[in-house]
């Protein structure tokens, strides 16, 4: 079993920067390749950003591609999505996921948190 939890969303501005944090639980956290997703109102829950078990390969959705880098510390069980150049298309729930496989598919993901709100206004 693996608990997830988001923090740092909040309201930013255009251009501005957040950083979010997904705390995990769990014995086997190094194990789980993690994912950020999000979802705005009205729309489907996307990919935005994974990274392997080791953090030796990450990979991006295209449209946050130069802004937002994934990074994890496995000592702290923690995996973090750094967000630049915020854009207000960017405003969703962002939620972390953790997987035994490295993918974009949401489907395939075990466990998921219960998201934060970020919202960018322009």
């Amino acid at each position: 079993q693996v608990q997830l939890v988001e923090s740092g969303g909040g309201l930013m501005q255009a251009g501005g920067s957040l950083r979010l944090s997904c705390a995990a639980s769990g014995r086997t956290f190094s194990s789980y390749a993690m994912g950020w997703f999000r979802q705005a109102p009205g729309k489907e829950r996307e990919f935005v950003a994974g990274i392997s078990g080791s953090g030796g390969f990450t990979y991006y959705a295209d449209f946050v591609k130069g802004r937002f880098t994934i990074a994890r510390d496995n000592a702290k069980k923690a995996v973090y999505l750094q967000m630049n150049s915020l854009k207000p298309e960017d405003t969703a729930v962002y939620y972390c996921a953790a997987s035994t496989v490295v993918t974009k598919r949401s489907s395939v993901y075990d466990y998921w948190g219960q998201g934060t709100q970020v919202t960018v206004s322009s």
